[in-house]
């Protein structure tokens, strides 16, 4: 304790001045934007008929089920008990905005991702249980449902179902985050998380991180697998990504200038923290290297005439740095939110540990599983269609 307290200056409450959400609930709100985000560009190819990002149609939706998949598991090791967190899931509260993560998980889980993934890959499950041998038919037979029939007929309906569910899915994928940036924006104690913008900035920012995780994913895919980068898709991606950038910068600048002109009582202390505490990780971090400059890049990628090879270039420095502005974001919203008192007498630190429950080491391992899961999935269910039709395992 004595070295908490030596972080400590000003007036704080006891109960203020360790803090009680640590990087694993920053992980959670960045998890599901990445989940958001992906969905969004999916629906681009499937629902408004953008064919140019066609290639990574396939690839956004796997990324975003492995992404879903990990979402919750920052919030289980945050538990004293995880296995209480059952109840929430089998019979969500509807009071509770926190335990309506329930329905909203399962719904969009289960109904919307699985669902729409199973639908688009069936025939090739099906196909794949024919044709293969030993365990991986027993994977294929397994995933097909017991359902083998791909006439026309079947597959015409399974393409308007699919077609259906992304058009719910858009604003299922928008709850989803969208309720998360409500949970943070509802609590009134807290003036750096009580604006009714919160949602909307969560949104956009989770749009911007899942298109950026999406164009880094299929470029570095392609080039591992050998293949070409079909640059008239990753132009188009980024030209979308710069658009949502565009969006969620001036929303976030809009909720600054309005607590600037409100200049309520907890504005000098926000004003404080933003010039001290939280100035590398919001200013240097979130706002110039994660915002202004990726923001910069895109715009100069649709003014100048570059050759391919430096488009990459810029592409993939425009994706790592949007997404530590984004991970930066939620880092000031859930820590920043924290390392000021209530009564705006005091300030706290931050310290987070390295190997504990939920230290930096649990952090990493919760970063790196999505894209193991999605290195699985790709391997069962290949998201290009010539390796689709070709044998599990070929090709990556």
């Amino acid at each position: 304790m004595e070295h908490i307290l030596a972080g400590v200056e000003g007036f704080m409450y006891p109960n203020e001045v360790e803090l009680q959400w640590s990087i694993l609930i920053v992980l959670y709100p960045y998890l599901t934007g990445l989940v958001a985000g992906a969905f969004i560009l999916a629906s681009l190819e499937r629902v408004f008929n953008v064919e140019a990002v066609k290639p990574t149609y396939r690839l956004a939706l796997l990324t975003a089920l492995s992404f879903m998949i990990v979402a919750p598991l920052p919030l289980q090791l945050h538990l004293g008990h995880p296995e209480r967190s059952l109840e929430m899931m089998m019979t969500p509260h509807l009071t509770s905005a926190m335990a309506m993560f329930g329905f909203v998980y399962l719904w969009y889980l289960m109904v919307v991702l699985v669902l729409e993934i199973w639908l688009d890959y069936r025939k090739e499950i099906v196909l794949k249980a024919r044709s293969t041998t030993g365990a991986l038919r027993l994977v294929y037979k397994a995933m097909s449902l017991g359902v083998d029939n791909i006439s026309e007929e079947s597959l015409a309906i399974d393409h308007k179902v699919g077609t259906f569910l992304t058009i719910v899915g858009i604003p299922s994928a928008f709850l989803l985050h969208g309720y998360v940036g409500f949970i943070f924006g509802s609590i009134k104690a807290n003036p750096w998380w009580s604006t009714p913008l919160m949602p909307i900035v969560f949104l956009f920012s989770a749009i911007v991180s899942g298109i950026a995780t999406v164009m880094l994913i299929y470029m570095a895919i392609t080039a591992v697998r050998g293949g070409k980068i079909d640059m008239r898709c990753v132009d188009t991606i980024a030209r979308y990504l710069m658009y949502a950038f565009i969006v969620d910068f001036s929303l976030e600048m809009l909720d600054l200038i309005h607590r600037i002109y409100e200049a309520d009582e907890s504005f000098k202390s926000l004003d404080f923290m933003v010039h001290t505490r939280l100035y590398t990780s919001q200013v240097i971090l979130q706002i110039v290297i994660g915002t202004l400059i990726p923001i910069g890049l895109l715009v100069m990628a649709q003014l100048v005439k570059l050759t391919d090879g430096a488009r990459k270039g810029l592409y993939s420095l425009t994706g790592v740095l949007t997404l530590v502005g984004i991970f930066s974001m939620r880092w000031n919203v859930v820590i920043g939110g924290q390392l000021f008192s209530k009564s705006f007498l005091g300030y706290t630190t931050y310290k987070m540990g390295f190997a504990t429950k939920e230290g930096l080491l649990p952090a990493i391992i919760l970063m790196v599983l999505p894209f193991v899961i999605l290195w699985v999935l790709v391997k069962l269910l290949p998201p290009w269609e010539e390796e689709a039709a070709a044998g599990p395992g070929e090709g990556i």
